[in-house]
């Protein structure tokens, strides 16, 4: 069997290393390892494990000052029973929020009240949005009901100030202790007050307008303004603004931006795709056409004369704003041959008398399909 490693090594820390460290070390290393990053990896999911038991040990006073005594060899034998440790099911997110913390701190019992992190949820919105906006960087505003904090009882919950009582059953700290012997020891867990859900308080008399829950649903008005080169599916976040929760912190509010399509352009990225269609007459003698734009200003676009369908015309810098780093993409035209659907009978002569001059004739076919791959190829 491997030799158990020194937990300070294993979390890449000094024996002088501060909480602070400790709590970076431990959240560092459990998500470079953690499963949900490396499925199927048997290395990572023993790594894991390690860092796990390492951290729940020196995370906690009086089980790090046993460890710096006497190591693996503790008089007692294993902080965590005859079985040892077993692990903890920790979630990405948790290692991020500081979520974790908790589920260490009530492994060995004791150590009072910690706060629990209860949190509202995440509320996503969705606003349209035209090329326009984006492209002015406009300040857009919306209108939504969102979860306040009840204004009859300001988001306590309770009917009056007098109605918030410390509950009996964990006398205010929101957490209970209970022990189980395991062989010859007594191993204590800790779990939150059933009675109060952890908040260590009870409510006698609940608000009546939010039954209790400290929270209502209220029109609110919010103003931002949309980031420069904002593209379809971005979100924004306002912190605070999502879910209100009693004796807790709010969620977040995100405003998922959806570009609305324009009358004629295609986006790619910071550049803007259209498709120009042209008569004959036009692509053979040239032609300037002008369109209005959505910098506000027109959009010139020479046709030279010989043009043909399917060249493209680029004009510089008349995109949109790039999303990082400066300057504007690009405007790209492709040419399109409009043919009439219907046409009468003088066009008809007309186009038939124009056969020997602009026609292809029968025998010269091959060739120009000989010709035009060639083009093309090269």
């Amino acid at each position: 069997m491997a030799e158990k490693r020194d937990y300070y090594e294993v979390l890449g820390v000094g024996k002088d290393a501060s909480d602070g460290e400790l709590k970076k070390a431990f959240r560092s290393l459990a998500r470079k390892y953690h499963p949900d990053k490396n499925p199927d990896d048997s290395d990572s999911e023993h790594m894991f494990k390690e860092v796990q038991e390492a951290y729940a040990v020196l995370s906690n006073p009086d089980q790090r000052r046993q460890y710096d005594m006497f190591g693996h060899d503790s008089p007692g034998g294993s902080p965590f029973g005859p079985s040892g440790f077993q692990g903890v099911n920790i979630n990405l997110d948790d290692l991020f929020s500081g979520g974790f913390e908790s589920i260490f701190s009530g492994m060995f019992g004791g150590g009072g009240r910690t706060n629990r992190g209860r949190r509202g949820s995440d509320v996503l919105l969705r606003h349209t949005i035209t090329l326009e906006e984006i492209y002015n960087e406009a300040e857009i505003e919306i209108s939504a009901n969102l979860s306040a904090a009840c204004g009859t009882c300001n988001g306590t919950g309770a009917k009056t100030a007098n109605d918030i009582q410390t509950c009996s059953t964990c006398g205010g700290e929101g957490r209970v202790v209970r022990q189980a012997r395991v062989g010859p020891f007594v191993q204590q867990m800790v779990s939150d007050c059933p009675d109060c859900n952890g908040q260590g308080k009870t409510i006698r008399n609940p608000c009546s307008d939010c039954r209790g829950s400290g929270s209502e649903k209220r029109e609110q008005k919010l103003r931002m303004s949309i980031p420069q080169g904002a593209e379809d599916g971005l979100r924004l976040r306002q912190r605070g603004k999502g879910e209100y929760i009693l004796n807790g912190q709010p969620g977040d509010l995100y405003i998922q931006l959806e570009v609305e399509p324009h009358a004629w352009f295609e986006r790619d990225g910071p550049d803007l795709i259209m498709a120009l269609p042209l008569g004959y007459p036009e692509m053979m003698l040239g032609t300037q056409v002008e369109l209005p734009h959505i910098d506000g200003k027109p959009l010139i676009i020479d046709v030279p004369a010989g043009a043909k369908p399917s060249e493209t015309l680029v004009i510089r810098g008349r995109g949109m704003p790039r999303r990082r780093g400066r300057g504007q993409g690009d405007v790209t035209i492709l040419l399109k041959l409009h043919v009439p659907e219907k046409i009468d009978k003088s066009m008809r002569s007309t186009l038939k008398d124009m056969l020997p001059s602009f026609g292809l004739p029968p025998n010269d076919v091959e060739d120009a399909v000989r010709r035009e791959a060639e083009d093309r190829r090269n």
